[in-house]
């Protein structure tokens, strides 16, 4: 067994495409739309589907934005410069909500930026 994806809800789904491409360097690996269902998926990775996990956005059609709920907590991802990565998310009109830093003495730096519906991704800088 393996994860497969993670499943997100967007409002406004080309702007979140733009972040997650533009801003966290993604690829779009796929896009349907169901007509019948009135709503569009959009699978989104550093990776192919077949190689690792990916993320999937939502547009239900005409719904432009959810409640956050308290269950959910964020998505995780690893990078080679916490503070560089949040440095470009600046750049591109993104917001980080948790400045770059260990959360204790000796451990790796983490960072948090909302992406544009509101959803925490965590930043990990890796060894």
């Amino acid at each position: 067994m393996r994860i497969l994806h993670t499943m997100i809800r967007v409002g406004n789904l080309e702007r979140a495409v733009a972040f997650y491409t533009e801003v966290l360097g993604m690829k779009e690996l796929r896009r349907s739309e169901y007509p019948e269902g009135k709503f569009t998926l959009v699978f989104l990775g550093y990776q192919s589907e077949q190689e690792g996990a990916v993320l999937e956005l939502t547009y239900n059609w005409g719904v432009e934005a959810y409640e956050m709920g308290n269950a959910y907590g964020h998505i995780a991802i690893a990078v080679d410069d916490v503070a560089q990565a949040c440095a470009r998310v600046r750049e591109m009109g993104g917001s980080v909500v948790k400045e770059p830093g260990a959360l204790r003495p000796g451990a790796r730096p983490i960072a948090f930026i909302k992406d544009p519906d509101g959803y925490f991704i965590e930043f990990i800088q890796q060894d």
